[in-house]
């Protein structure tokens, strides 16, 4: 028998949806249990009780802060001892894990923060939450006092179409302004208005994505933040070149972006001076980035055949054409390249360019050029200085061009520790690893304890047109490195006779 949308059933199945969505965060012990202590934890293997539940409530709130929202709360079930910490805790909230409607989740943010007495530590909602009073009304709760991390911001944008930057963010978003060491903000309209004024004497880290903002408003934002050391700038509007004086900043990740007329598209990122400046990512769009004081800037990427222009001193690197090198730069240890016909002769110019390269990450899925090496680069291979420790290498199909670029450096470099080949699942099997094996000459290595690593897990974060990216992943010395190691059933690793 069909039911009707309106029925009892349908709302009680509505109800429990919602709740179980809600548990925790939003829910006490029931009365009955008050007086029940809950099964105590298992003791620690070889003797001794729950040394966690030990330590003092301060770590312990700690760890249930770095807890995902309901994680953490469903902490309260583990032991008495435990029943109080999540409201004295700092407050994770972060909304995107939800998946329910907009009604019901709006329901869930609200029972939280009534729930919370804070202190806050994050608060992460999608844009479309944040029309209205009740925006307003979450962001002025007590519950998010002394915030440290804040970000308002949707789900990546893929559409070609633009994505609505007209409407200013929450009134109540700069009351944290004294406290904020992360914020994201996305698809609104930054008004000089609004940025006069503002300062972030804590900000360690600003993302910016989707956001409308005059250049002049920019300049004065980064400026605002004595303490900034990661900044992201991707897909926004309203200004064509950023000028970077910083003399805290580590990591600057930035895009252009094809939404908007070409006055409003960034074009232009000058480097005027950054004492600190650790890494420079690129993601998209036709920029010209000038380097000008960067002494230690070690990571670069990503280049690709874009008309993209770098500039450093006065060597011009266009694309991947060095159009003028009269002095090399000897700072850069790790280059990402993103090259759909892979090129030897491209990789051995840049490596001229950067004559202290010790990573270079490969991204190419196209067949490659002809990379005969042997003859043409007889002479070449006594006098350059290869000093590579690690390639890792995207889409490798074992074709020919493939392999003769693989074994130009498997024959000549001789400090070489590591070489990944990710590699599409059909290619992950026994067969594919025997060939390899003989056509890369592994057992003629140049280095003799080089591994060459075969994976089937494609999760190197390339930068490239990347969708997920967020500020956090600039807070590193190598913005690409994975966090988690490979699983073991996705590697297969070539050693040679040692």
């Amino acid at each position: 028998m069909e039911m009707e949308a309106g029925s009892p059933c349908s709302r009680k199945r509505k109800s429990a949806r919602l709740g179980s969505l809600e548990a925790g965060p939003a829910s006490e012990p029931m009365a009955g249990d008050q007086d029940q202590e809950p099964p105590p934890l298992p003791a620690a293997e070889g003797g001794g009780g729950d040394r966690i539940s030990d330590l003092p409530d301060a770590v312990l709130g700690e760890i249930i802060s770095l807890l995902s929202t309901k994680e953490g709360a469903r902490t309260q079930v583990l032991a008495s001892r435990w029943r109080h910490l999540w409201h004295s805790a700092p407050l994770n909230l972060d909304c995107r894990p939800f998946l329910c409607d907009k009604e019901d989740l709006d329901v869930i943010i609200s029972r939280v923060l009534a729930a919370h007495p804070g202190p806050g530590r994050r608060f992460c909602a999608r844009v479309y939450h944040l029309d209205g009073d009740r925006a307003n009304a979450w962001l002025r709760s007590p519950a998010l006092d002394n915030l440290h991390e804040l970000e308002l911001c949707s789900l990546e944008c893929r559409s070609p179409r633009p994505p609505a930057m007209q409407r200013p963010p929450p009134a109540a978003a700069f009351r944290f302004s004294d406290t904020l060491r992360v914020a994201t903000i996305g698809e609104c309209h930054l008004t000089d208005s609004t940025v006069q004024g503002l300062h972030f004497p804590k900000l360690q880290k600003l993302g910016l994505k989707r956001v409308k903002i005059s250049e002049s408003s920019l300049h004065t934002m980064i400026a605002a933040c004595p303490t900034l050391e990661c900044l992201l700038i991707k897909d926004n509007a309203g200004f064509r070149c950023v000028r970077i004086n910083s003399t805290s900043l580590r990591s600057i990740g930035v895009g252009g972006t094809y939404y908007y007329r070409e006055e409003h598209n960034l074009r232009e990122i000058v480097i005027e001076n950054a004492p600190c400046l650790q890494s420079l990512l690129r993601f998209s769009g036709c920029l010209d980035i000038s380097v000008i004081s960067a002494p230690k800037l070690e990571f670069l990427g990503c280049l690709s055949d874009s008309n993209s222009r770098f500039l450093f001193d006065s060597t011009v690197i266009k694309g991947f054409c060095v159009d003028s090198l009269t002095t090399t730069v000897r700072t850069i240890k790790i280059l990402a390249v993103d090259m759909h016909a892979l090129s030897l002769d491209t990789v051995i110019d840049l490596m001229r360019c950067f004559p202290c390269l010790e990573k270079l990450y490969i991204q190419s899925d196209g067949p490659g050029k002809t990379n005969v090496w042997r003859r043409k680069h007889r002479s070449l291979i006594r006098s350059l200085d290869i000093r590579l420790k690690t390639i890792v290498w995207r889409y490798y199909r074992g074709i020919k061009p493939h392999v003769d670029f693989a074994t130009f450096f498997v024959l000549n470099a001789r400090v070489l520790e590591l070489m990944v080949f990710e590699v599409k699942h059909g290619h992950y099997n026994d067969a594919f690893f025997a060939k390899q094996r003989e056509m890369l000459q592994v057992d003629s290595r140049a280095s003799r304890g080089a591994q060459l690593r075969f994976t089937s897990d494609l999760s190197y974060r390339f930068i490239i047109g990347i969708h997920g990216c967020s500020v956090d992943d600039l807070d590193r010395a190598d913005p690409l490195e994975r966090r988690q190691p490979p699983e073991a059933d996705t590697n297969f690793v070539l050693c040679g006779n040692s």
